[in-house]
């Protein structure tokens, strides 16, 4: 039975230290009453109390690691319907279908473990390799999990595959990668429950139709399977959309504990273009693992954009720490650029100066996230605060001359920071960072 606020504050250490995130104990135990936060979230709490928790501390969708190592991503514990509510924590994990009879498979596996992105300071990857047991044969199947596990060290591993038997021998192979077992419908669950258990494995569950998918799982974990993902059936957009959504609101707001787990979403389809459309309502909707058919580059890139967009916390903007950031190789002589620390505009500046090849000095200054123009509507980059920082930056000591180039959509702080900057020439630049290239050749 669940514990009521109450009952929980009683067990907690009463400090009101804040360093769970909320102002005082009794706050933290309402919301994990509600379901709304993890009993982890409080460094102080006894292992004894954690034990007497049991549900009541456990987060409405069940959190684990799909796969192994730093690389790992986790999946579940999340407390919102709409990111603008907090936020959505455990982006969801892109993975690529490959069958035991392509003989393309070491090829595309090598494509995994390189496809790793920079953009905006986060590192992006193709997360998994789902293995599909196309040729019915349990050691063809085994060499091809082998082959693929070998190719991408780093990349979680999905066994796509209905057969037990050949489960079991592949999961042994790579019994260490945790893999993720995704083959138990309500014919075969007590067996590939049994194996999943006996490696510590997550298990997909596998229905037409969340009735029959809520019944599953209880049969699931009544074989002592506790890490589940949800495979509803859903294969159309609408149908992702609905199904995500009840599943989710089931999860949340109702407390339905066989509903309470990650999903994940099969997209495949002949056109990519459109699989790509698919696989973005299916990261848009709830899914914690959405599997495509092919990663060319065009298609990871919209996708990764998506989800990372998707999952940052809409009331802190991205940044970067403030600083002189050195591009290419500057001496004494090189231009000394100053943008804010909105990791977005500092990436498009840095990338266009890269881009002219004229190595040069940039200053990021912290304007709490917020972009140029934007922070200089709010009083945050003013000519005072930018000679400050300027001033305190040390930079005087290593350029020849005293030039700063300002943005030029804040030119009319030109004036006022000259008057702040004393000895220093304030020359305005672009307006737009991809005029950036042409203006700085053009100054060299």
């Amino acid at each position: 039975m669940a514990l009521t606020g109450v009952q929980i504050f009683k067990l907690l250490p009463k400090t009101n230290c804040k360093k769970c995130g909320f102002p005082t104990c009794l706050a933290f135990a309402m919301k994990l009453a509600q379901g709304g936060a993890d009993i982890s979230a409080c460094p102080d709490v006894s292992e004894e109390a954690k034990a007497t928790l049991g549900e009541a501390s456990a987060p409405p969708i069940r959190s684990f690691n799909l796969g192994t190592g730093d690389k790992a991503v986790k999946m579940g514990a999340e407390t919102v319907m709409f990111r603008h509510e907090k936020k959505f924590v455990n982006p969801c994990a892109v993975a690529v279908n490959v069958k035991d009879t392509d003989d393309n498979l070491a090829a595309t596996a090598e494509a995994v473990a390189q496809s790793e992105i920079d953009r905006v300071g986060q590192k992006l990857r193709v997360d998994a390799i789902s293995i599909e047991c196309a040729s019915g044969d349990s050691a063809t199947y085994e060499a091809a999990v082998k082959s693929v596990a070998e190719k991408a060290p780093d990349a979680a591993l999905i066994l796509n595959c209905k057969d037990a038997a050949a489960v079991e021998a592949a999961v042994k192979a790579v019994a260490d990668r945790k893999p993720l077992i995704n083959g138990a419908t309500d014919e075969n669950a007590e067996a590939m429950a049994a194996i999943a258990k006996a490696h510590a494995c997550p298990l997909v569950a596998s229905a037409d139709g969340l009735e029959a998918l809520s019944t599953l799982t209880e049969k699931i974990k009544g074989f002592g399977v506790e890490d589940i993902v949800l495979d509803s059936g859903a294969k159309s957009a609408k149908e992702i959309i609905e199904h995500n959504t009840q599943i989710r609101r089931a999860a949340l707001k109702k407390s339905f504990k066989p509903l309470g787990y990650p999903v994940i979403n099969n997209v495949i389809r002949d056109d990519s273009i459109l699989e790509a459309s698919i696989a973005s309502v299916a990261i848009a909707k709830y899914a914690s693992i959405v599997v495509i058919s092919s990663i060319e580059k065009w298609k990871t890139l919209a996708l990764f954009t998506q989800r990372q967009n998707i999952y940052t916390d809409p009331q802190v903007p991205m940044q970067v720490e403030q600083k002189i950031y050195e591009i290419g190789e500057p001496t004494a002589d090189s231009p000394f650029m100053i943008t804010t620390n909105f990791s977005l505009t500092y990436f498009i500046v840095s990338g266009e100066v890269e881009n002219s090849k004229v190595p040069s000095f940039l200053a990021v200054m912290d304007c709490e996230g917020l972009s140029v123009l934007t922070a200089w509507a709010a009083g945050k980059f003013t000519a005072a605060k930018i000679a400050a920082f300027i001033q305190e930056s040390g930079i005087a000591d290593k350029i020849s001359t005293k030039e700063l180039i300002l943005p030029g959509q804040v030119a009319i702080l030109s004036g006022a920071l000259e008057d702040k900057l004393e000895g220093w020439k304030i020359t305005v630049g672009p307006r737009e960072a991809n005029a950036i290239p042409t203006y700085l050749k053009g100054r060299a």
